[in-house]
């Protein structure tokens, strides 16, 4: 029997990883820390929450009382390190709740991981999940890869290097075990609709504008969720230690390319006429410091563990928007908060 934290594991990434540990392992004890901020939703993950190897933690990862206490108490075996500030807009506004948050938070972690392992590494392992946006922006041409130098050039791509080096340093100092992967913009279900395609998926619905920024022709590598998941699977259960890995979904769009698709999507599901949700494509002023280009070579991890996605983008755009649409009250409840009433009457202090 392994016990193995999560972190982050009622948001968007972690839910899907959370679920997909719970009912794959039977034999592990998953432990799902969350501080349920906003972006931190029970319904996420209300499918498995009576599971016998499954246990949600409210906690925050910067209280580094807590997280010694919580380390020593359940002897944690492994730890998948999802939770994070991830929206770069909001960065911007707040950058230092990014480095608390992304930085002291992630130090928090490996400070309780080294205090109770102790040096007895044998079958430990911190998993720590980054994003490709700590490589900065690529031109027209290239990709990411593994060796690719640092350059963030956000306050959240920023706090999202340091917690990587930091991990790494950790690693060469002290031994610790640990695996790293970078990955590529998620998409699906349970996406908080602050990120494009949630957020363009629910003004379509509600025909409110889609603001693009600049000209629209920031392109980004699109991933699906549940690809994703897998891959961390992969890398948590045979990744090579003290080694990182790129997840992308070989899926690159300009973001008013995908604006489009979506829109025809859009308006093929919701019965309406051809281009009626294009009209609501509206230019905004560009944010700073925005990154022209990322693109993942994910031929290290397809190479070493056979991962490679399942689906095309298009198939997973369809199955998102499929998604929302089944699940309209969820979107609902995400964007007015009544969400939080559910944690309150599950889980009471």
């Amino acid at each position: 029997m392994k016990n193995i934290l999560i972190t982050g594991g009622a948001g968007f990434i972690g839910s899907h990883v959370v679920r997909r540990f719970v009912q794959n392992y039977p034999d592990y004890n998953i432990y799902n820390l969350d501080a349920l901020t906003y972006a931190g939703n029970l319904e996420n993950i209300k499918d498995i929450e009576d599971l016998p190897n499954y246990t949600f933690i409210k906690g925050d990862i910067l209280d580094a009382d807590f997280i010694d206490n919580l380390f020593d108490q359940h002897k944690f075996d492994g730890v998948l390190h999802l939770a994070a500030e991830s929206h770069v807009d909001r960065s911007i506004t707040d950058p230092l709740a990014f480095v608390k948050t992304n930085v002291i938070g992630t130090m928090n972690l490996l400070n309780a991981a080294k205090k109770l392992w102790n040096g007895n590494f044998e079958n430990k392992l911190f998993y720590h999940i980054s994003t490709d946006e700590v490589y900065g922006s690529l031109g027209e041409s290239g990709l990411f890869t593994e060796t690719t130098s640092y350059d963030p050039n956000s306050p959240y791509s920023a706090s999202k290097a340091a917690s990587d080096h930091f991990v790494r340093a950790y690693g060469e100092t002290y031994g610790l075990p640990y695996v790293i992967t970078n990955c590529s913009n998620n998409y699906g279900p349970n996406h908080f609709p602050e990120k494009l395609i949630p957020l363009f998926i629910n003004n379509i619905i509600e025909k409110k504008p889609l603001p693009v920024y600049g000209d629209g022709n920031y392109t980004r590598d699109w991933l699906f969720v549940e690809d994703h998941a897998v891959a961390i699977d992969l890398v948590f259960h045979k990744g090579r230690n003290h080694e990182t890995y790129n997840i992308g979904g070989f899926n690159e769009w300009k973001n008013i390319d995908l604006v489009k698709l979506l829109c025809t999507q859009m308006d093929s599901k919701l019965g309406r006429s051809a281009g009626e949700s294009a009209k609501l494509i509206t230019y905004v002023k560009d944010r700073p410091g925005h990154d022209l280009r990322y693109a993942i070579d994910a031929s290290k991890i397809n190479t070493e563990l056979g991962w490679s996605p399942s689906v095309t983008f298009e198939q997973g755009l369809e199955r998102t928007i499929d998604w929302y649409l089944s699940n309209e009250a969820w979107l609902k409840n995400v964007t007015s908060g009544n969400y939080q009433k559910y944690y309150e009457e599950q889980y009471k202090a």
